[in-house]
């Protein structure tokens, strides 16, 4: 019988729950803190979800107020920037997802060919660097690269006649989308790219040397030996990212967004934002409140929905 810690696996599932929290208090301790603080910043807050079911009363804080069932659900649903905020956030979503969740796949599966150590370890170095440029800066360069008028990529675009020689790549709305999803491919490939790059490291170097005695080539080594070892990985990462498919990051956007674009660049998190910060009137807590738990709903369901296509097509999943 196995023994672990000097108890038996027997010994260890009879053992009740306090008793084992006893036995092993000292990495409790270390969970501790991180206990306390999920506790205290991600459920203690989840209370407040039932103010999209009251209507907010200043005097009587998010505990009070009228109750009002599904009355702002409805506002929402029924309100024409239902359409415009839910069809822009699962285009953005749906482009990113196409583009940026394959290109770390490629790009470490390219990394992983080079032999010579020195330049694999430059490579890396040169693609993880745009991942530490904040928000801020990056839209800053968009705004500078991409300008009507003297933006280099915007002018070089216009010579190869990819664009238009009048457009306007940072207001006119067919351009929004590609800007943001491709920048975002460019600044954050390489850093993602790390998770796969360890998950290739675990090969085992007699598969290649195998293969090579069969007469596979390059692509069919990367088909048959490293597809496989990254799919479960792959599965678990897609997983995580449908399950927050309606969470569109809201700095950039919002950096991004102008009075041109905000046919297209209006999603669920900047309009929740407009909701809770008005230029007129007061804010409308409630409304945003019932927005953001559809959101949460929505990606809830997506995130369950792909964990059970998993489960069933490669054998992984979260849960």
């Amino acid at each position: 019988m196995m023994k672990k810690n000097g108890t038996t696996t027997t010994e260890s599932k009879k053992r009740g729950f306090f008793a084992q929290i006893l036995h092993d208090w000292q990495l409790w301790v270390m969970l501790l803190p991180g206990i306390i603080y999920i506790f205290i910043f991600c459920y203690m807050p989840m209370y407040g979800v039932q103010l999209a079911f009251r209507k907010f009363d200043f005097s009587k804080g998010i505990f009070g107020g009228e109750w009002v069932g599904f009355k702002y659900f409805i506002q929402y649903f029924t309100s024409p920037m239902f359409k415009t905020t839910v069809s822009n956030t699962f285009i953005i979503a749906v482009v990113s997802i196409i583009f940026s969740f394959p290109a770390p796949i490629v790009l470490a599966l390219i990394i992983n060919q080079v032999r010579q150590e020195r330049w694999k370890r430059t490579v890396q170095t040169v693609v993880y660097i745009p991942y530490f440029i904040s928000t801020v800066v990056l839209v800053s360069m968009l705004n500078v690269m991409f300008a009507q008028n003297g933006g280099v990529l915007s002018d070089l675009l216009k010579h190869l006649g990819l664009v238009a020689e009048n457009a306007n790549l940072l207001g006119q709305k067919q351009y929004f989308v590609w800007l943001y999803v491709f920048s975002g491919v460019w600044q954050s490939m390489g850093w993602n790219s790390i998770i796969y790059l360890a998950a290739l490291s675990g090969v085992d170097p007699s598969l290649y040397e195998a293969a090579k005695i069969d007469g596979a080539n390059a692509m069919k080594r990367v088909i048959h030996i490293e597809l496989p070892v990254l799919m479960p990985t792959i599965m678990i990462l897609l997983i995580m990212n449908m399950g927050s498919i309606l969470n569109v990051g809201f700095d950039k956007v919002f950096l991004m967004q102008n009075t041109l674009n905000k046919g297209v660049s209006e999603v669920i998190s900047t309009y929740v934002y407009h909701l809770m910060a008005p230029t007129t009137g007061a804010p409308q807590f409630s409304l945003a409140t019932a927005v953001g738990l559809f959101t949460n709903v929505v990606n809830f369901a997506f995130l369950m929905v792909t964990n059970w296509f998993s489960k069933k097509t490669t054998g992984s999943g979260l849960l």
